[in-house]
């Protein structure tokens, strides 16, 4: 068996290539070797304060430089990282960390009030290190990070215990339909799954002793990876993984808030080769000021847009290719829990549909009773993945049943996607079974209404829900987002539906709104909208 460890493997890629970069923002660039010396002041700092084997360490942090040395750092010490989303207002903030059992809070300055009022909530925190980003002094319970990680220890720091590969990474999801859930991921599983489709592949049975032998030689280009989406989220989080694991660079760009032409100026000066997004969230914004400007960037070292997670559709994706023909649109079916279902590729040989994938090598769309649907049934069924998986759900056995199941005497995770398969192996996603819409006892799946709306020419962005009706149980309502300077009619976008859904999964009505909110990471607040729906058509 393997022991993957991710500390251990950046711990040899920082002995192998101590002055290649490994963190860029802006100007400031982090050689591998200065990265690993900060992550372990800080992670002796932890540990001084008294974190045990496994403690939970919160990062309440924008994407930087500090939030992959504070990784490094908890990995270095084996203690367990904890995302935090920064959007969180104090009550969320309370729940996250109470349920994480976070004892350490490394967090961005501008977080001051909301990290007090949690600090006053939480007692057991024990140490609170202080991340300046110049929107203030800081707090005299809290150490400043610059102090913390400009001391110089004895590297690589180890806890007493060591290091193994079943040191945990624990993923909260989001929570935008329910309270968050802590994902648990063996760093061995986890460093295994990303392993498969990383820049630099190792042997799966391998361990350190093997990195020299497949690292790029020294005058050899490295990946340089860009995770456009928080690195609070796991899309973005595991990019970066798979960028740091093969002894390339991320790069991070230089501020908080997603801006289109900061994104493309920081891919092109800093001729980067993978970025990672959120579907037609970040790639419509990003198509619509590479048409607009067509010559201003130069994105030839660009190789690899990837997505997860979030509709991606087809022809935002041949915008794109026209703009970098060589690039490769790869369009991931995945989640917090399942790394990997299924991927698409897009490229200017061959485009695939808007969302049709292929499976990965561990994943089937299975029935209830574990055997797999039959291609070209039509049959609806449940993505499931076998194989190297989260271990579940931390401290809530009941959710992590549900999820992580034993079917036909074989553990599948079971996120919850619904799919059908295609008679050329190609799977269909129909949408997540906690949104699907029951209306008069057929079953309408959000995302395909939604990936039918984008196909007008002036829907920016739509949601679909479904709300309260007394004679069909639930009512079919879209929130749609025009595009600027449009006025579609609820008529004109019905009619337009026709063309490609069946009369009962065509919204009864259409509510236009001037923004749906997305978050960095793509997603909607879903009970947010349901509410506004529900009032718009008169079923509050």
């Amino acid at each position: 068996m393997s022991d993957w460890n991710f500390a251990d493997v950046w711990d040899e890629i920082a002995r192998l290539q101590p002055e290649l970069p490994a963190v860029v923002r802006g100007g400031v660039v982090r050689p591998w070797a200065q990265l690993s010396a900060r992550a372990d002041a800080l992670a002796r700092h932890l540990l001084d304060a008294g974190l045990g084997h496994q403690a939970k360490v919160a990062q309440y942090l924008y994407n930087s430089a500090e939030y992959i040395e504070t990784l490094y750092a908890c990995f270095k010490a084996s203690l367990v990282p904890v995302n935090t989303n920064y959007r969180y207002v104090d009550t969320e903030l309370e729940y996250l960390w109470r349920d994480a059992d976070v004892e350490a809070v490394v967090f961005h300055g501008t977080f001051t009030p909301h990290a007090e009022a949690a600090r006053a909530a939480l007692p057991g925190i024990r140490a609170w290190v202080w991340v300046d980003d110049g929107s203030g002094p800081c707090p005299d319970w809290a150490v400043p990070y610059a102090q913390v990680v400009a001391a110089v220890v004895d590297g690589p720091v180890r806890a007493p215990e060591g290091r193994s590969g079943d040191d945990l990474f624990l993923l909260y999801t989001g929570g935008t339909t329910g309270q968050p859930k802590g994902v648990m991921w063996r760093q061995d599983d986890l460093f295994s799954v990303l392993n498969r489709t990383a820049p630099v592949k190792y042997p799966e049975e391998g361990s350190v002793a093997d990195i020299a032998a497949a690292l790029p030689a020294a005058d050899e280009p490295r990946t340089r990876v860009l995770p456009a989406a928080p690195l609070m989220h796991g899309t973005a989080a595991f990019s970066a993984f798979s960028g740091l694991s093969s002894g390339g660079c991320v790069v991070v760009t230089p501020g908080v808030r997603f801006d289109v032409e900061e994104l493309l100026d920081t891919l092109a000066d800093n001729e980067v080769t993978e970025v990672s997004i959120v579907g037609d969230a970040f790639a419509k914004p990003l198509l619509d000021a590479l048409d607009a400007e067509p010559e201003r960037w130069d994105l030839s070292s660009l190789r690899v847009m990837l997505s997860s997670g979030v509709m991606w559709s087809l022809p935002i994706k041949e915008g794109l290719l026209r703009h970098v023909p060589d690039l490769l649109c790869v369009d991931t079916l995945g989640s917090s829990e399942a790394v990997g279902l299924a991927r698409s590729i897009s490229s200017r040989k061959k485009a695939a549909r808007t969302g049709g994938f292929k499976l990965g090598p561990d994943a089937q769309v299975i029935r209830d009773d574990g055997t797999p649907v039959e291609p070209g049934s039509g049959e609806e069924g449940l993505v499931a993945m076998a194989g190297r998986g989260p271990v579940g759900y931390y401290k809530d056995p009941e959710k992590s049943a549900r999820t992580f199941r034993v079917i036909g005497g074989r553990r599948w995770i079971t996120p919850g996607d619904h799919a059908i398969v295609h008679a050329d192996g190609t799977v269909q996603l129909l949408g997540r079974g906690s949104s699907c819409i029951n209306t008069g006892g057929e079953k309408v799946f959000p995302e395909e209404v939604e990936e039918a709306l984008k196909l007008h020419g002036h829907v920016h962005d739509a949601v679909v829900v479904g709300v309260p009706d007394p004679r069909f149980g639930q009512m079919v309502v879209a929130v749609v987002e025009p595009e600027e300077g449009t006025a579609p009619s609820e008529d004109g976008l019905t009619e337009a539906l026709r063309e490609h859904l069946a009369g009962y999964k065509i919204p009864r009505r259409i509510v236009l709104v001037d923004s749906i909110g997305r978050a960095p990471n793509g997603k909607v607040d879903q009970r947010r909208w349901r509410e506004e729906a529900a009032r718009a058509v008169g079923r509050a």
